[in-house]
């Protein structure tokens, strides 16, 4: 049940029985607990068209919308917020329908084509930290939009084609003769810096990668070859890193910079036909007006080199073209870093000139900030190196193992094994989740393997309280009887927001922002721990009836939480 999609369709209603139509409905969370949980706030606005007090305009609405069925008290408060305190009837039986219902009470949206583009690693290098964010927030979003009912297509847009294949394949070309290649490309960063030495060194050298990439451009089945063998390698280097994330990624998403290989020059020849792209210089250039400089110099964007060569642009308008054209996506995401902000734009620009994608259709990029240091700078190793994403995700999980072995359990050498992969890895994971994705932030191992605060221990530890409260108990959740009662504040407090998940899933498919999950269920989280203090359950003495009431708003939050983290690639546990 989406709480605020009901409230602003009563107020809607209720303002064109007062004659006021295609107004504003602005309906929000309070800020407040005593001022109820929602606050409609139109009032205000419509003085004027009204002619009448704020307050005067909300008395009248609060006389014609229909809330008794779910508010047990309408409120006018300052100059003409309507506050609306839910009723506890109405709250238990929403919490009765979603424990019952698979899905929690959370409707399926409209289907939609939607691209969602994300971890696109260059596969002339392993994975590194800088993957990590659009990998693992590209998979959040990708998750929530499949959960809500669209048809998503994951595009894994990886680097591998351009001029550092040829010096690539001419060094792996050495390597096959000398019958070590597989060795050589057991450490893809090693090899790279080889070559790279060696094109940079070593003379004549340069002139055969060069050559190289002319042949590989050219379709000559030796070099292809040599490309495949490079490339198969390389990717599974990112299976084995989307593996351990936990991230729902594969072979057939791979939707490479080569796909488009074919459709460039025609993409070059279409600008120029329509008069969008011009020469400049030797090269093709488009002149944005658009975007001008405070001069009003136009914006250039460059969509073919002097010599002939293409560029990220040409590639991105063929993608373009594809997903719009081919796919038929209503809906493109593309989950890049910050820096790369002002090309997206250009290219949405320039690719709706060009007709390369109906109006309709939407061209999301979705940025994000870096992950820094403590010393507030782009994460590097000791040695000022690039860190290893598969390295990291080792340490993450050897560290949780210490910190869990440290604590009191009963777990066996293989669930502390089990135990360590998932709260490392979902540690690291949450640690990024939870952080507005547009913002930088600083990589800590000790707060993001805290059992205390807003991180994935915290929740997965919630989880498993809730779990050994069944245990202690003895009662199946499947067998317990689905009537609640709602008499506690503490117990009203926690259905409210076991009843906001779904406005919460709406929020993040819309903005792609999977931080707005995570402090939905920290919140669930800390209302439990704050109910299950309150609110006894197995003390002696304790009714039958209560006891099943407040079981069942345990298990609710444990569906939730389960619901929740897995919507976000983390796993729970059922003891830690």
């Amino acid at each position: 049940m989406n709480i605020h999609a009901l409230l602003v369709n009563r107020f809607n209603e209720a303002l064109q029985e007062m004659g006021v139509e295609n107004a504003p409905v602005p309906v929000s969370r309070s800020a407040r607990v005593e001022f109820g949980e929602y606050q409609f706030n139109g009032a205000m606005a419509l003085a004027k068209q009204l002619k009448q007090k704020p307050r005067d305009i909300a008395e009248k609405i609060v006389s014609i919308v229909k809330l008794d069925d779910i508010a047990s008290k309408l409120e006018v408060a300052g100059p003409g917020f309507i506050n609306v305190h839910l009723k506890d009837t109405w709250l238990a039986n929403q919490c009765e329908l979603a424990l019952t219902d698979p899905r929690l009470g959370i409707a399926k949206s409209s289907p939609q084509n939607i691209v969602v583009d994300y971890s696109s690693p260059n596969l002339a290098k392993e994975m590194h930290v800088g993957h990590l964010r659009t990998t693992i927030i590209g998979d959040a979003v990708v998750k929530v939009l499949e959960f809500l009912g669209h048809n998503v297509i994951r595009q894994n847009h990886m680097g591998d084609w351009g001029t550092q294949f040829g010096m690539l394949l001419a060094h792996l070309s050495d390597k096959l003769q000398e019958e070590v290649a597989e060795t050589a490309l057991s450490d893809l960063e090693d090899f790279y810096r080889e070559a790279k030495v060696r094109f940079d060194e070593e003379e004549g050298f340069a002139d055969r990668a060069r050559e190289y990439v002319v042949r590989l451009q050219g379709g000559d089945a030796q070099c292809l070859a040599l490309w495949e063998k490079f490339i198969d390698v390389s990717i599974a280097h990112s299976e084995e890193v989307y593996d351990k994330l936990n991230v729902s990624l594969t072979r057939k998403d791979i939707m490479g910079e080569s796909a488009y290989n074919e459709d460039l020059a025609s993409v070059i020849a279409d600008l120029k036909a329509q008069g969008i792209a011009v020469e400049d210089q030797g090269a093709q250039v488009v002149f944005l007006p658009e975007l001008a400089d405070k001069e009003g110099n136009p914006a250039v964007y460059i969509v073919q080199k002097s010599g002939g060569g293409y560029l990220y642009a040409t590639t991105d308008l063929a993608a373009m073209r594809y997903r719009s054209g081919k796919l038929n996506a209503d809906r493109t995401l593309i989950l890049t870093d910050a820096r790369q902000a002002l090309h997206f734009k250009q290219t949405e620009i320039v690719g709706r000139k060009a007709g390369f994608m109906k109006e309709e259709q939407t061209y999301e990029h979705c940025p994000f900030g870096m992950m820094l240091g403590s010393d507030g700078k782009p994460f590097k190793t000791r040695t000022g190196g690039t860190v290893k994403l598969v390295e990291l995700l080792d340490e993450a999980v050897e560290r949780a193992g210490k910190l869990i072995a440290e604590r009191d359990n009963e777990l066996s050498e293989d669930e502390l094994k089990e135990v360590a992969r998932k709260v490392g890895i979902g540690a690291v994971k949450y640690a990024d989740l939870s952080k507005n994705r547009t913002t930088d932030y600083m990589f800590n191992w000790d707060s993001m393997l805290s059992f205390e605060g807003n991180t994935a221990p915290y929740l997965q530890y919630a989880y498993t309280r809730v779990k050994s409260l069944f245990r202690r108990a003895n009662v199946d959740i499947a067998a317990l009887p689905v009537d609640i009662t709602i008499a506690e504040k503490q117990e009203h407090a926690l259905a409210v927001l076991l009843m906001q998940f779904e406005e919460v899933i709406g929020m993040v498919s819309r903005d792609a922002t999977p931080h707005l999950l995570c402090t939905y269920l920290y919140d669930v989280a800390s209302a439990f721990m704050t109910f299950y203090e309150a609110c006894p359950m197995l003390k002696e003495g304790i009714e039958p009836n209560v006891r099943d009431s407040r079981l069942a708003l345990c298990a609710l939050v444990s569906k939730t939480l389960s619901q929740g983290l897995g919507l976000l690639g983390i796993e729970t546990l059922e003891k830690m």
